[in-house]
C-alpha cells in the first residue's frame, strides 16, 4: 500500500484514547452528557484573534468545504466565544477549541483533551506565545485538529451504534468478511449473495447504505490503485445495486475523479476511497466513501462501503453516521477479547 497521509498518524493515536478512557469510566459517570449538535465546534478565542490570523488558520481546517458532496457544506460548523462568556454552559460542549495566549508560556504547543467538563467531549488547547505563534502552530496541526474532531464524531455514532445495536445483522457480515460491523436500529438486510451484501437504512426521503463485499486478490502489484478500486467497484455495482428502472444501475460518477489515500486505524490498515455514485440512465447519485483492505490469510479483498442518497436535504451529517459504521469494523477476534475485558 502507499505510504499514509500524515494526518492518519494521529487517527492512530486516536484509536488508543477509547482503551484510556476506560480506566476513567467511573469518572465519565460523573460528568454530564455534553450538550450542541453533532458537527458543531466552539472556538473559545477573544475577537481580534478570531477575526485575525488565528480565526483565520482555524476556518481555513474547520470551515472548508466537506469533500464529494454535491451542495457545499462546511466541515464543521464553527462559532466564535469570547473567553469572557465561556461559562458552564459552553464547557458541556462536545467540541471545544481553546486558544491560550501567554508570553510565560514555557512552550508552544496543542493539548489533546478528552471529557474535560462534560462526556463524551473532545477539547483542544492550542498554547502560545502570540498570535503569530498559534498561526505556526495552527497551520501545523489543523488538519490534526480537523481529524481529532472527526473522529470523536465517529466515536460518538459507534457508541450510539453499540447502545442501540441491530445484532440480526451480524452473521450476515461475519460469514463474508470474518468480522463485525456495528449497525443501529433502522437498518435491515437488503441484499445477501455469494461475496455480496447489502445493508440500509431507507426511509422515505432518505437511503444510508453500506455495501460489503470480496473478491481474491489479482496479479499485480497496483490493486490498490484508484483505476483498479474503482474498477472492481463498477463491476460489483453494477451486477448488485439496481436503478429505479430497466437498464440503470449504479455505477461511479467521473465528472469528479474519486480519491485514494492510505489510512490505518485500530491497526488496520486501509485504503480509503472518496467518490460520488451515480445511476447509469437515471439522474440519481451522492457521495461514497469505502474502505478496502486484505482478509486475515491475504487471500481475499474485503470493501467495505458507505453511501448516501438525499436529495432533499444535506448530506454531511447522514454521510458521517453511515460512514462511521465502517469504522466500527472489528474482527470477530478482537469483539470476544473485548467483551470478555469488560466482565
Amino acid at each position: 500500500m502507499k505510504k499514509f497521509a500524515p494526518f492518519a498518524l494521529l487517527l492512530c493515536l486516536l484509536a488508543f484514547l477509547p482503551a484510556c478512557g476506560n480506566k476513567n469510566a467511573s469518572r465519565n459517570k460523573l460528568l454530564p452528557n455534553v450538550s450542541g449538535k453533532a458537527g458543531e465546534i466552539i472556538v473559545v478565542i477573544d475577537k481580534d484573534s478570531w477575526e485575525g490570523g488565528p480565526g483565520a488558520a482555524l476556518r481555513g481546517f474547520l470551515s472548508g468545504d466537506c469533500p464529494y458532496l454535491a451542495q457545499r457544506e462546511p466541515l464543521f460548523s464553527v462559532t466564535n466565544v469570547p473567553p469572557g462568556n465561556f461559562n458552564n454552559m459552553f464547557k458541556m460542549h462536545r467540541n471545544i477549541i481553546l486558544l491560550d495566549l501567554n508570553p510565560q508560556h514555557q512552550e508552544e504547543k496543542v493539548t489533546w483533551l478528552k471529557d474535560e467538563w462534560a462526556h463524551p467531549q473532545s477539547a483542544v488547547r492550542i498554547s502560545a506565545f502570540d498570535r503569530d505563534g498559534a498561526v505556526r502552530l495552527i497551520q501545523q496541526e489543523g488538519r490534526n485538529i480537523a481529524e481529532f474532531f472527526e473522529q470523536a464524531e465517529r466515536d460518538r455514532i459507534i457508541a450510539n451504534a453499540r447502545r442501540y445495536e441491530n445484532a440480526a445483522l451480524r452473521p450476515a457480515v461475519e460469514k463474508l468478511t470474518g468480522g463485525i460491523l456495528h449497525f443501529p436500529s433502522g437498518y435491515k438486510l437488503k441484499a445477501e449473495r455469494e461475496n455480496f451484501v447489502w445493508i440500509a437504512d431507507e426511509k422515505q426521503y432518505t437511503n444510508q447504505a453500506v455495501l460489503i463485499y470480496t473478491y481474491p486478490v489479482p496479479e499485480g502489484d497496483n490493486l490498490f490503485e484508484m483505476e483498479s478500486i474503482i474498477l472492481k467497484r463498477n463491476e460489483v455495482v453494477r451486477e448488485n445495486v439496481p436503478g429505479p428502472s430497466d437498464n440503470t444501475y449504479m455505477t461511479t460518477s467521473l465528472a469528479i475523479m474519486p480519491t485514494v489515500q492510505s489510512l490505518t486505524y485500530k491497526g488496520r490498515a486501509f485504503m480509503e476511497t472518496r467518490g460520488f455514485w451515480e445511476v447509469y440512465n437515471d439522474y440519481m447519485g451522492g457521495p461514497f466513501v469505502s474502505h478496502s483492505f486484505y482478509s486475515p490469510d491475504g487471500g481475499k479483498i474485503i470493501v467495505l462501503e458507505a453511501f448516501v442518497y438525499a436529495p432533499k436535504y444535506d448530506k454531511r451529517q447522514y454521510l458521517r453516521q453511515v460512514e462511521s459504521i465502517l469504522y466500527s469494523f472489528e474482527w470477530v477476534e478482537e469483539e470476544e477479547k473485548m467483551q470478555k475485558s469488560a466482565k
